[in-house]
């Protein structure tokens, strides 16, 4: 593969292209967390039962999680212009469809094809980002694209919270029609090519394999909270996304150009900060998942509440994540990464003593400094291990990124909402409610032991002379 020039960056507006794809891919990925306090009102409406209202919600996150391996494939192939275009254009097909919804198969037709285009965006994104900026400024924008990948999922509960207290659901769909029409108007005037096309062969088998082996893991661990983990469906998904991945993973090993990239894994610094990145990811889903249900069922708070209580630490997010990438250029990823899972460490931990009367305040100022240690290892951990992958190896490496930390909050959530369900039958509680509590407690101590195994892992994580390092990346072209 040819490798990114100046002379190819003298061709295009670099803050226009980084304003398109950052205003696209924010509003694709706000739709993987906008419908969860919708959710009542959509059940009401369609008369649904809680296993059938969730899914509005996890079909979203299933789609995207299939659709993410094989963009590297697609990022090869299609020029990068046509590539946003077809898939903000498929995003913006799939919300009109949601918007205009007669019942319920026709909304999960529409989150289906909303995610087929919020999935491609994503990594399209973060590949763009690496190339176009040098390595030396690639923290900052990679905090840019935290803004994204981070914020957008934190502020959906949110947004909808106060947005469906005055107005219909289907209004989070029409406010993000003309902002997606609008984005899509100025990327035609200026998204530019930037990744250099290699044309692999198109191994069919290899994507179906991939859809089935991700796809899955995904629905199966996410099914699990809603049906235990000795359903039939549960067991077969799993069994079938296990077996057929372990044969997708064989079968790009044996490719001469394969799909999915699995040898980025043999650089240990992007096999670390992946695995740090996936534990970042699994504890933002796992305690935006958990706390809600905490609150509204066992606390006595309203669906808005729960929204108000994410607010400020996904506003906190948003601010801080250009700043960290700002000091990972200056510094590096290791220091980064050891104090935010500090953080996260030590505020998940506060999260084990809830009961029936802890507060608002309590609840939203916890979360808001845990959120400050998320922002710290998120983006950070992204980078530093992009950077030490050859450039050819970049779109390969972003896909891989992104689905790890799909899968893994989908089998941490899982689990975690497992525990918390198991450990609630424990006896010695007065009431349910009490016994309901603790096993949110439980969960919450398992999920600091993870953190901690993360905090530790961290300390692993060499920063490297990155200049040196994009070097020895070009002379592997």
């Amino acid at each position: 593969m040819a490798k990114f020039t100046t002379k190819n960056e003298e061709q295009f507006n670099k803050k226009s292209i980084v304003a398109i794809l950052l205003a696209g891919t924010f509003l694709a990925i706000l739709n993987q967390t906008l419908l969860i306090t919708a959710t009542p009102h959509i059940m009401i409406e369609f008369n649904l039962s809680e296993n059938s209202g969730q899914w509005v919600t996890t079909i979203f996150m299933l789609v995207n999680g299939i659709m993410i391996p094989i963009t590297a494939f697609l990022m090869e192939t299609f020029t990068s212009r046509r590539l946003f275009f077809v898939s903000m254009a498929i995003f913006i097909i799939g919300t009109i469809v949601c918007a205009v919804c007669l019942n319920f198969p026709m909304l999960m037709v529409g989150r289906i094809v909303q995610a087929v285009g919020a999935g491609i965006m994503m990594p399209l994104m973060m590949t763009i980002f690496m190339l176009i900026f040098a390595v030396e400024k690639r923290g900052f924008a990679m905090g840019m694209a935290g803004l994204v990948i981070s914020f957008a999922p934190a502020l959906g509960p949110s947004l909808s919270g106060w947005l469906i207290e005055i107005l219909p659901w289907r209004s989070l769909f029409y406010i993000i029609i003309p902002l997606s029409l609008i984005d899509l108007i100025l990327a035609f005037f200026f998204m530019r090519n930037i990744i250099t096309r290699t044309f692999p062969k198109v191994d069919y088998l290899s994507i179906i394999l991939s859809m089935f082996g991700f796809g899955g893991l995904l629905y199966g661990f996410s099914s699990v909270g809603n049906y235990g983990w000795s359903n039939p469906a549960v067991i077969m998904s799993l069994i079938i996304g296990s077996i057929t991945l372990t044969i997708f993973i064989f079968r790009q090993f044996s490719l001469k150009e394969p799909v999915l990239e699995f040898r980025v894994f043999t650089y240990k610094v992007y096999t670390l900060t992946t695995v740090i990145g996936m534990v970042g990811f699994m504890m933002l889903i796992a305690a935006e998942t958990i706390l809600p249900i905490y609150m509204q069922l066992m606390a006595g708070f309203t669906a808005f509440e729960s929204g108000l209580m994410i607010l400020p630490g996904a506003l906190i997010m948003g601010i801080l994540s250009p700043f960290i990438g700002k000091i990972f250029d200056a510094i590096g990823a290791r220091w980064l990464l050891i104090i935010g899972l500090s953080i996260m460490t030590v505020t998940t931990l506060f999260f084990t003593n809830l009961s029936s009367s802890t507060s608002l305040i309590y609840l939203a100022t916890v979360f808001a400094i845990r959120m400050v240690g998320i922002s710290m290892v998120m983006m950070p951990s992204t980078t530093a291990g992009l950077n030490v992958l050859p450039t050819r190896l970049i779109p390969h490496g972003t896909a891989m990124t992104n689905t790890m930390r799909q899968v893994a909050a989908s089998i941490g959530t899982a689990t975690l909402v497992t525990i918390m369900s198991v450990t609630a039958l424990a006896p010695n509680h007065a009431t349910d409610t009490e016994a309901l509590i603790h096993g949110v407690n439980i969960a919450f101590y398992v999920a600091t032991a993870i953190t901690f195994i993360a905090l530790i892992l961290s300390f692993y994580v060499k920063d490297r002379n990155v200049r040196a390092n994009e070097k020895k990346s070009a002379s592997q072209m």
